[in-house]
């Protein structure tokens, strides 16, 4: 079964969540979700354009279901322009399956006064109709005032026939998509500042948060995951990034001094870790071929993480961030896999 074949609804009931989750293996950690109090439906996993991943392998993972694709047209450009052709074809004006797919996009130009030229580079790049989710990227310590002159402009950026809408529809034409869309859907922001972000949880004129997550940089956890409640409709979309990597260097090498045999999560894993969290809705990724979309996918398949796998996990987020040391664990606590 192809994601084409089925028509992924914008306006997402529970009912209907649960519904395209059975297009995949059953497990406690569904494939599909509503993301926070939008009406997009989303896949669990995102796949950004870091890895310079290809038209062809992104054709690919909307194939096996993937339908969160996050695109920059500003910031490493020549990293995610290689998928550039598929999000064409999957969004382009007259796209048979664009209502299937939540275009992501980012804008790293945190100035109010030049979103118009963000937004139109997009619109021209990539030939669409409309921006699902729209993004303020990488929002620093410093960044609160910028953000805050960004984000009054979300009532007339977002929704239908908002000031945006009108200037894209006279520059680009009109058209049905547009006009019941409007040209931006919702607005998010990137977080670097976890403080910043959990400032800005209950904004009314922020509809998703992205903040970094993974085990060795769980600061996310009590400061914005724990202070949400899956099921309350008012709250903000969540989504991670840098799952897989820290300062620290690859996840997935096993830090300094872990015995030999002891279990060495995979990129698979280091996602499951995020997506076993509460109130996350999408973890982005960095796939670069189908192979690990594949992979990441058959992972999500396995469902969450036990209580026991999650706590091994943070003892080895630590070891990698170097706040403790192999010689403070004791041998109970540690997970081997042959």
């Amino acid at each position: 079964m192809k994601l084409t074949d089925l028509a992924l609804p914008k306006v997402a009931s529970a009912s209907e969540v649960s519904h395209l989750a059975n297009h995949f293996s059953e497990s406690d950690l569904p494939f599909y979700r509503k993301l926070g109090r939008t009406d997009l439906t989303v896949s669990c996993l995102g796949l950004g354009g870091g890895g310079s991943i290809s038209s062809e392998d992104t054709l690919y993972a909307f194939d096996r279901g993937i339908n969160y694709f996050f695109y920059s047209s500003d910031l490493h450009h020549y990293l995610y322009s290689p998928m550039s052709g598929a999000l064409r074809q999957l969004c382009r004006r007259g796209s048979s399956v664009r209502e299937k797919v939540v275009l992501a996009t980012v804008t790293y130009i945190k100035s109010a006064e030049m979103a118009l030229a963000a937004l139109i580079d997009q619109f021209v790049e990539l030939n669409i109709d409309y921006i699902d989710v729209l993004f303020w990227g990488w929002i620093g310590e410093n960044d609160g005032a910028a953000l805050q002159n960004c984000l009054q402009l979300s009532p007339d950026l977002r929704g239908n026939n908002s000031v945006y809408q009108r200037t894209i529809e006279k520059m680009f034409g009109a058209s049905e998509r547009l006009k019941k869309m409007g040209a931006v859907r919702y607005i998010g922001a990137s977080f670097h500042d976890i403080n910043l972000a959990q400032q800005c949880l209950h904004s009314d004129l922020l509809d998703v948060v992205m903040v970094r997550h993974n085990v060795a940089h769980r600061s996310a956890q009590s400061q914005i995951f724990n202070q949400l409640e899956v099921e309350d409709p008012s709250r903000p979309g969540i989504v991670t990034f840098k799952s897989t990597g820290s300062h620290s260097g690859a996840l997935w090498d096993a830090p300094l001094g872990l015995p030999e045999k002891c279990w060495r999560p995979t990129v698979p894993d280091l996602y499951r870790y995020s997506l076993t969290q509460n109130c996350v809705d999408v973890c982005l990724t960095g796939l670069t071929r189908r192979e690990e979309i594949d992979a990441a996918i058959s992972g999500v398949q396995q469902g969450k993480l036990t209580p026991i796998e999650l706590d091994y996990l943070n003892l080895y987020g630590n070891l990698h961030s170097q706040k403790l040391k192999i010689q403070e664990i004791s041998s109970e606590r540690l997970l081997y896999r042959v």
